[in-house]
């Protein structure tokens, strides 16, 4: 389970890097050349957008290198970027990956709280 974890963080924080590329730079083209009505128009939350571009996949790949060695922070680390892709970016086809990917990768991280197998000390 910490490996399923550890992989599928991993992918989720690097296809979560692609989705906050263009979420990131979609606010900074809109407040650089302004917008223009009904294509291109201002999000609400654009903070909101800019930090978890940058937190959410960087808490992602962190939680997944950390799932074989601390499953329990790891899990919750993915499970923290997970809610944070899905509350800015929503459930769409562009973040249905990562946003799954870190999901599961956060249950099986806390699933896999005790070791998966018994190790001997010598």
């Amino acid at each position: 389970m910490r490996n399923a974890a550890m992989i599928l963080g991993v992918i989720a924080g690097l296809i979560g890097m692609i989705v906050g590329f263009v979420g990131y730079g979609y606010v900074e083209i809109i407040d650089t050349y302004g917008e223009i009505e009904g294509l291109a128009e201002q999000v609400d939350n654009a903070q909101v957008i800019q930090v978890v571009s940058i937190i959410a996949p960087l808490l992602a790949i962190a939680g997944g290198a950390m799932a074989h060695a601390r499953a329990l922070v790891g899990g919750v680390l993915l499970l923290i970027s997970a809610a944070g892709m899905y509350y800015a970016f929503g459930f769409n086809v562009f973040t249905m990956f990562p946003v799954a990917f870190a999901a599961v990768a956060g249950l099986l991280g806390l699933a896999a709280v005790k070791p998966d197998e018994p190790k001997a000390h010598f």
